[in-house]
């Protein structure tokens, strides 16, 4: 597998990357992880507008989907006139009416399913192309899903945004690449069931064995390097911290 940084800046984009956005490339087979602000611009970078074969959300904040919006104007007005063929989107109960309510003024109620195709993502394990999903639910205080992507005895794990939660643990037991949250400063932040810092992420990353730790959601307004030395602190694995465009073969 093949893992793209897209975006990599929490709660909002910084001057340097975009929101939350990952994409894993395996068989010639897409998967976007999630879509948030300014995601759409820098994406195509990497591929082209219409190659996407398939796109995970894992929670319906902003800086996660937000950027839906405009691959909804790009696929349902196509420049050569055809519409798109709808591509499966896995996201929370209610992903459907939150991107049309968001938009405020699609062709009809109905306009968003004519270019996506909506999955409801719970706690399971399926097939997305040649990549096998697990997915648990994570603490949020939103509806927030963390994923696992299995591919040839390969394993990524993506956090989403969490809290604390043994969940996240053994989602990510014996991961090859933990690709995790560390939105919040140890010592600074401390709100429960919101995000992660650095020495949480490095604990989780710990527990559940995992052989590499990029960290990742990290906001503008927090030092990145201070969450990569306090995660650092307390797991002894590779320790990263997520920057756009970089890639992993995984």
């Amino acid at each position: 597998m093949k893992l793209t940084v897209v975006g990599c800046s929490g709660s909002f984009p910084s001057a340097e990357s975009a929101c939350s956005s990952y994409l894993l490339e395996a068989d010639g087979f897409r998967l976007l992880l999630d879509m948030g602000n300014g995601a759409l611009g820098e994406l195509q970078r990497h591929c082209g507008l219409y190659d996407l074969d398939a796109i995970f959300l894992s929670h319906l904040h902003a800086d996660h989907c937000i950027d839906m919006l405009a691959y909804f104007v790009a696929r349902y007005y196509r420049h050569d006139g055809g519409r798109c063929d709808p591509i499966p989107v896995y996201g929370p109960e209610g992903t459907e009416h939150r991107l049309t309510t968001a938009y405020a003024d699609t062709p009809s109620a109905s306009s968003m399913s004519e270019v996506f195709d909506f999955h409801t993502v719970k706690p399971s394990t399926f097939e997305v192309g040649p990549f096998t999903v697990h997915t648990e639910r994570v603490r949020h205080p939103v509806e927030a899903y963390a994923i696992r992507v299995e591919h040839g005895g390969r394993s990524l794990t993506y956090s989403g945004d969490t809290g604390v939660t043994e969940a996240l643990d053994e989602l990510a037991r014996d991961t090859d690449l933990f690709l995790c949250e560390a939105a919040f400063t140890h010592g600074k932040e401390n709100v429960p069931d919101l995000h992660l810092n650095g020495r949480e992420a490095g604990e989780t990353a710990a527990r559940a064995g995992a052989r590499r730790l990029v960290l990742t959601h990290i906001p503008p307004w927090t030092d990145p390097q201070v969450n990569l030395r306090d995660a650092r602190e307390v797991f002894s694995g590779p320790v990263e911290l997520a920057a756009p465009r970089v890639t992993y073969e995984i």
